[in-house]
């Protein structure tokens, strides 16, 4: 493999990775959060228990995020460096914003979350955990926004001389209309996450004690406070579920406008068609160039892309013969000369992006997360009227709840990512010109092994401290000491 195929396959890599904890981290703060006011304003010892306990798995969470979010930023210059000067302008803006403002508000004030317990005013301390969440969101905003621009970009202007992508209206950037519908898609999909997540542990230790055979007050408490736990991470996941189905669906609309490539390959649709239908399952040549449908369901693509069921749907073969023109024309209208079309707009590959990879991971991230939504509900029923589970398929459940959303979340961004190919910046600049040129394969291969490496081994640290404290279950209660009137604060050195 050359330096590009690397790059991305890195890129890639450490991506996904990233993004296994990030609604994790999004979802489980307002849930953390809630269960630390409910204490304030009720002073039930279970709330308590919960928001600390569910506090250290987030915490845990948390640090992973940060560490391997941070390689990210340093890879646009070591491996995409063409890129970053093609489009740093508009680029850099948003992220900039995502560390001077939302970081430092989830470090901060997760900081004080953490060491405040008994030394800041209750209410005060309970505000912390919603500014973190607060700093979740916007650091999704910001992030969101500068991906949004790759997705459709707007806001900019090009500089013949300097072959520039250059920024001229912010507020565009920030509110581009593919930014707006994905903004609440990932978010709702955090929730969903966050919800699974505490959903599938509270299970595991509710069932865990249900099927024990200890008796007393104690025990009756604890299975009451797990299942309190599952209930609400059940209620939070099909809650947050619905938002993702109908932020999806708009979307979806959204896409077909402005990326038709994509939503053509996330159903193998090769031929223009009107009806357009939806197939469940598609045989497929293996070089990505025909498709056979086997289940489909009549005009839902249709739907899904244009609102209509007899909506008109371009297939890939037609999208090949005017995407070309009307991209170089585009190029044209912003200021490129030919030289720079060819340059930055032409792909080298064609036009189209890998359509078995855009097709199942499309199905992926829809199929895992409607089972996600069918556990919840067993779960919401099974537990009804005070009851608690004992049989041996919950045990599963609680082990792949909170698996289930994350990895669609996973196929969700491997979709969105693979859908805009062959563009890093969809229709101004292709993915082979945005790698760095003075990079070799070889350094990518090192840098490459390297990282993987590392993150396998966090991976194990991740996973074993995550078991450890879920395991462990929440901590006996113990009455927090109030804060002394005369207490002052001071430095430590």
């Amino acid at each position: 493999m050359d330096a590009l195929d690397l790059a991305r396959w890195q890129f890639a890599i450490t991506t996904v990775y990233h993004f296994l904890f990030v609604p994790i981290t999004i979802g489980m703060s307002a849930i953390v959060a809630w269960y630390h006011t409910q204490w304030v304003r009720n002073r039930n010892p279970e709330d308590l228990r919960l928001a600390k306990w569910f506090g250290k798995l987030f915490v845990i969470n948390f640090a992973l995020g940060l560490v391997t979010g941070i390689v990210q930023e340093f890879q646009f210059g070591m491996n995409w460096s063409s890129y970053s000067r093609f489009v740093g302008d508009i680029f850099g803006a948003p992220l900039a914003f995502e560390a001077l403002l939302a970081f430092f508000l989830e470090s901060t004030f997760l900081g004080l979350w953490i060491f405040g317990w008994g030394r800041i005013p209750e209410k005060l301390h309970a505000a912390t955990m919603w500014i973190v969440h607060i700093g979740t969101v916007l650091s999704a905003y910001f992030i969101l926004a500068a991906n949004s621009f790759m997705q459709h970009p707007v806001g900019y202007k090009f500089n013949p001389e300097t072959g520039r992508a250059e920024m001229a209206d912010f507020m565009a950037v920030l509110f581009n209309k593919v930014q707006l519908v994905t903004f609440p898609h990932v978010v709702t999909a955090a929730y969903m996450t966050g919800g699974a997540v505490v959903m599938g542990v509270a299970l595991y230790k509710m069932r865990k004690l249900a099927v024990s055979g200890e008796k007393g007050e104690g025990v009756s408490r604890d299975l009451a406070m797990y299942r309190k736990g599952t209930r609400l991470g059940a209620i939070v996941t099909l809650v947050a579920a619905l938002g993702v189905i109908i932020s999806g669906d708009i979307q979806g609309k959204i896409m077909t406008d402005v990326q038709p490539m994509k939503m053509a390959a996330a159903e193998g649709l090769y031929e223009t068609t009107s009806s357009a239908p939806f197939s469940v399952l598609t045989i497929g040549a293996l070089d990505g160039s025909s498709a056979t449908p086997i289940i489909e369901v009549p005009g839902l693509l249709s739907f899904l892309g244009t609102g209509s069921f007899s909506g008109e749907v371009k297939g890939i073969n037609e999208l090949k013969e005017t995407l070309p023109k009307q991209l170089s024309d585009q190029a044209r209208a912003a200021g490129m000369t030919e030289a720079q079309i060819e340059e930055y707009v032409t792909p080298a590959a064609g036009y189209v992006p890998n359509i078995p990879l855009s097709y199942w991971s499309f199905r992926f991230m829809m199929g895992l997360g409607f089972i996600a939504m069918a556990f919840a509900a067993a779960v919401l029923w099974a537990t009804r009227k005070g009851q608690y589970v004992t049989k041996k398929g919950w045990f599963w459940i609680a082990v792949l709840m909170p698996l289930l959303p994350v990895f669609a979340n996973s196929w969700g961004w491997i979709f969105t990512e693979i859908g805009r190919q062959p563009w890093l910046v969809y229709g101004l600049q292709t993915t082979q010109s945005g790698v760095s040129q003075v990079v070799s394969a070889s350094n990518v291969w090192i840098s490459m092994i390297v990282f993987t490496l590392l993150y396998g081994a966090l991976a194990v640290v991740e996973v074993k401290l995550f078991l450890a404290y879920t395991k462990k279950g929440a901590e006996p209660f113990e009455e927090p000491e109030p804060v002394e009137a005369d207490d002052e604060l001071q430095f430590s050195y």
